[in-house]
């Protein structure tokens, strides 16, 4: 599909892998590799790609939680990609195990991401450095609003990220992690932000729906979102109902 259709750029909202391999990233490289050949690539980690129990709490390496990332994938954790009318921030809400992913939930170990103050900062600074005409794109993982099926968030404190969206004026959140596709629009600004989560593609689906991804067109005029979900009939992704989001 990217290389047939050549989108202007591919955001890759983290899970590569599922256990950090160094296989699973050399397979995940080559697809990023024959992206790159047509469109241009943004990418973050998500909690898959990060071996959280090599650095607990700080006790252990978290080079090494990260390494295998950082190898065959990239050594930028947060990149900055910039195209005519929008500059996509990446925001790595991947940590592991820290004190700002701890909940009360055991099951949220090693799961639960984590966007800091110093994180907003540092995104609010590369936004004022791009042009002021552009619309502004997050690129992260963890879903900062409660997943339809799992009623979970994927940030441990998703109200932080949700006045960074309103202070920054983020006109789109493009995430995953929650293994179920969804467009919502958080109407907290004149435009508000839209949040559009990718569903995983994999067999790793929630609620046995199909592997689905999103093709995002943004204008001034507007942001339209097309889910693309997948057949097993066709064996392939089929389009599904656009949503328009008026500028």
């Amino acid at each position: 599909m990217i290389s047939t259709r050549r989108f202007d750029v591919v955001a890759v909202s983290g899970d590569l892998s599922q256990r950090a391999r160094p296989g699973e990233f050399q397979a995940a490289r080559q697809l990023l590799r024959d992206a790159a050949k047509v469109s241009r690539i943004i990418v973050v980690p998500g909690n898959h790609d990060v071996k959280w129990w090599r650095a607990p709490l700080g006790v252990g390496s978290r080079a090494s939680a990260i390494a295998n990332y950082a190898k065959y994938i990239s050594a930028d954790f947060e990149p900055v990609l910039t195209v005519p009318g929008v500059t996509f921030v990446g925001i790595n809400t991947a940590q592991g195990v820290v004190p700002g992913t701890l909940t009360w939930n055991p099951r949220d170990v090693g799961v639960v991401g984590n966007m800091s103050s110093a994180q907003i900062a540092e995104a609010r600074a590369k936004f004022e450095a791009a042009p002021r005409e552009n619309q502004r794109v997050i690129v992260m993982h963890h879903n900062p609003l409660r997943g339809e099926i799992s009623n979970r968030f994927g940030l441990s404190h998703p109200a932080r990220a949700a006045r960074a969206f309103v202070d920054l004026a983020i006109d789109l959140v493009l995430c995953g992690h929650d293994h179920q596709e969804g467009v919502y629009h958080i109407e907290h600004t004149t435009y508000g932000t839209i949040v559009c989560t990718a569903g995983t593609v994999s067999n790793r689906t929630r609620g046995q729906r199909p592997s689905a991804m999103n093709v995002v067109t943004l204008t001034p005029e507007a942001i339209e979102i097309e889910p693309q979900v997948w057949s097993v009939d066709a064996q392939n992704f089929l389009p599904g109902p656009v949503k328009r989001f008026s500028r």
